[in-house]
């Protein structure tokens, strides 16, 4: 881990024009299964569950909550504002070890990709060197920075990984040239692209995938709340079969509306993304998430 590690934009779930702040409509949905969702593609699926209405035609009431920090969607999780939420493994496993019990419900097509601000000239991972890279603490970025930085042999201390948990915030730092590099997901990276950044690591080619939708385990002891969880996938299934289909072209409108992009920024996407239905996260990724963990809990310990 890098011995400097800065914390900046760590975001707070504070917005009063989203359905997380309300105490009101919390209460009016509290019959409902609530899920924390990030403006990320990775929630698309559940987006477009919600857009057409397939929740109710299920039969299911769901509500989702939206965030733009993993972490604030970790507190409301905690707290038991939400039943469950689109995280990855690390930050999941990280919730375990603090003895929470989480069900993995599905592995989700979330990835990162490393992009660098063309001002600051960095083509190569060797260019990390002395340069501010931002992402999330215990965090699947956190995991990869490690991995790239360690991967071309460059110093921890040498990469100020710097902690700024927005990602519209991250991406907003990287434009205005604040940020010498950063990891971000989709669309979010496709926005950097369009702001001449260059791409340094796709997880996608890398084959790491540690996108997770979890549900606190309470649910499974809930009877109505697992009948609700179980409906909930088979229409997120039903919605990653659409999408499969029809691709993002359909939905470009409600893309640029739920992930606070452009319509240009999601007409760039790679238009044939694959969403896969409910499955289990592979137990190779669970362990590279606990295995990088376990390291970062020595190395902690180690330096106090």
């Amino acid at each position: 881990m890098s011995a400097v590690l800065l914390t900046v934009a760590c975001g707070t779930g504070d917005n009063s024009d989203t359905p997380a702040s309300s105490l009101d409509v919390w209460l009016a949905d509290s019959a409902s299964l609530k899920v924390a969702v990030m403006p990320t593609i990775d929630c698309l699926p559940l987006y477009v569950a919600d857009e057409l209405g397939l929740f109710e035609r299920d039969s299911v009431s769901v509500s989702l909550y939206p965030y733009q920090a993993q972490m604030d969607c970790d507190t409301a999780l905690q707290s038991g504002f939400v039943d469950g939420m689109m995280t990855d493994l690390v930050r999941a496993e990280r919730l375990q070890q603090a003895g929470m019990s989480l069900y993995y419900a599905t592995a989700t097509a979330l990835s990162w990709q490393l992009l660098t601000n063309y001002r600051a000239r960095i083509k190569m991972l060797p260019q990390l060197d002395d340069k501010m890279l931002a992402m999330a603490r215990y965090s699947g970025t956190a995991l990869i920075a490690d991995k790239l930085i360690d991967s071309v042999g460059l110093k921890p201390e040498r990469v100020f990984r710097i902690q700024v948990n927005d990602v519209g915030i991250r991406l907003d730092m990287l434009r205005t040239g604040v940020m010498d590099a950063l990891l971000l997901p989709e669309p979010q990276a496709t926005a950097a692209m369009q702001a001449n950044s260059l791409r340094l690591y796709d997880s996608r080619q890398s084959d790491l995938w540690l996108g997770v939708m979890v549900f606190n385990e309470k649910v499974l002891a809930d009877s109505v709340r697992r009948q609700q969880m179980d409906a909930l996938l088979r229409v997120y299934s039903a919605a990653c079969d659409t999408l499969n289909a029809t691709g993002l072209a359909p939905y470009r409108e409600l893309i640029a509306s739920r992930c606070n992009v452009s319509l240009a920024v999601v007409d760039s996407m790679q238009q044939d993304m694959v969403f896969p239905a409910v499955r289990a996260p592979r137990q190779a990724d669970i362990d590279k998430a606990r295995d990088w963990l376990k390291k970062v809990t020595i190395e902690e310990n180690r330096n106090k």
